[in-house]
């Protein structure tokens, strides 16, 4: 084997992951979106994303079996893997029994107060980032509690389904691009890692995956008076893709005989009404809820 590959673990190996799961009896959930990384590349491209130093920490989210946990354990002075999974914590303190600065939580990461977590176990760390092979089914909750509670994070670099991925980094005019992808570039600078294929993995998921990058800002690129009503304004514009701005943000926000009333706020923001809400830039949408804020 390579040593440069060697260097990333040998949990992930094809026979190693198999030989684990088969000791243990372990098998997989479909409901907890379970597939196993079992390529050494991938895991190097997604540990290099995430600039890890040795005076840094990293917060996972579903370790699995360590596939991933192994390599950033040798990466950064800390890691929190936080797993859903009971039946995986044995499995876990076996693997990774070897990497005493490696701190395993059994819990949901939507429901466990990670600012705590991420003082108590990572606060000695000079930076924190997020790195995860996420299950697809709570990848964007999970993803906007990371961004919506402002934790201290530098990166975070997630493995996802491509689709999610693509509206995550799309910009305005494309079809991908969406309340999500706004809200992301809100808080982060987005870049596409690499793809990757459904075939490196134990079992294969029914889609292809992507690695993202998203580089925490230190402040958004935008200012709105009102965050909460900014993202009102944005997930109106996209209720129905079809629509105009002004018909969706007139059935959100206005009565029937106020269309001039908006169009007026349209005209000052100097959007027309007849564009789609997916023609409209950040600047756009912060500048037009900023202008209906003071006008309702």
């Amino acid at each position: 084997m390579d040593k440069q590959l060697k260097d990333y673990g040998d949990i992930s190996a094809p026979n190693r992951t198999k030989e684990i799961v088969s000791r243990h009896g372990f098998s997989f959930k479909k409901s907890l979106g379970q597939n196993f990384l079992v390529d050494q590349n991938i895991l190097r491209k997604i540990v290099e994303a995430a600039e890890l130093g040795p005076d840094d920490g990293a917060l996972e989210i579903g370790p699995g079996i360590g596939s991933l946990t192994e390599p950033l354990a040798r990466a950064a002075k800390a890691v929190l893997a936080v797993e859903i999974d009971q039946r995986l914590i044995p499995i876990l303190d076996e693997t990774l029994a070897s990497y005493s600065n490696v701190q395993i939580v059994h819990g949901d990461v939507l429901k466990l107060p990670l600012g705590d977590l991420l003082r108590q176990h990572l606060g000695e760390c000079e930076r924190v980032s997020v790195v995860a092979n996420l299950p697809y089914y709570v990848t964007t909750p999970i993803v906007m509690k990371l961004l919506e509670e402002k934790l201290p994070l530098r990166n975070i670099v997630v493995m996802i389904q491509k689709e999610v991925a693509d509206r995550m980094a799309s910009g305005p005019g494309t079809k991908d691009y969406g309340s999500l992808s706004l809200a992301v570039s809100y808080y982060c600078e987005p870049q596409l890692v690499t793809i990757v294929p459904r075939t490196v993995f134990i079992p294969q998921p029914n889609v292809d995956s992507a690695v993202i990058k998203l580089k925490v800002r230190d402040r958004p690129p935008v200012q709105v008076e009102d965050e909460a009503f900014f993202f009102d304004v944005v997930q109106a514009a996209f209720a129905q893709r079809r629509k105009t701005v002004a018909n969706n943000l007139l059935a959100r926000f206005f009565g029937k005989g106020e269309r001039s009333r908006l169009e007026t706020i349209l005209a000052e923001a100097g959007i027309d009404p007849a564009r789609r809400g997916e023609t409209l830039s950040i600047d756009e949408y912060a500048r037009l809820s900023n202008i209906m804020l003071r006008s309702l």
